[in-house]
């Protein structure tokens, strides 16, 4: 069974957490090695996530529920 996505905040967390384990500089180099490998994926997780959520708030729905790019008319 395939685990459950995490959400962006918890990435996010799990990210943070890594770094400053990582920073703290008292973690053996091939468990870095792992870490840091571990934190690039949740990285661009994260970053995949924020990409598509600014894609959904440039949008808006029109009068035929269809998503359409948001302009501003001045």
């Amino acid at each position: 069974m395939k685990d459950k996505e995490k959400s962006f905040e918890e990435s996010l967390l799990e990210l943070e957490t890594i770094v400053k384990n990582l920073e703290n500089g008292n973690v053996p180099l091939d468990e870095a090695i792992e870490k840091f490998n571990e934190a690039m994926k949740l990285a661009n997780a994260c970053d995949k996530k924020l990409k598509s959520a600014e894609e959904l708030v440039s949008k808006i729905l029109n009068n035929n529920n269809e998503l359409e790019n948001f302009k501003i008319e001045e």
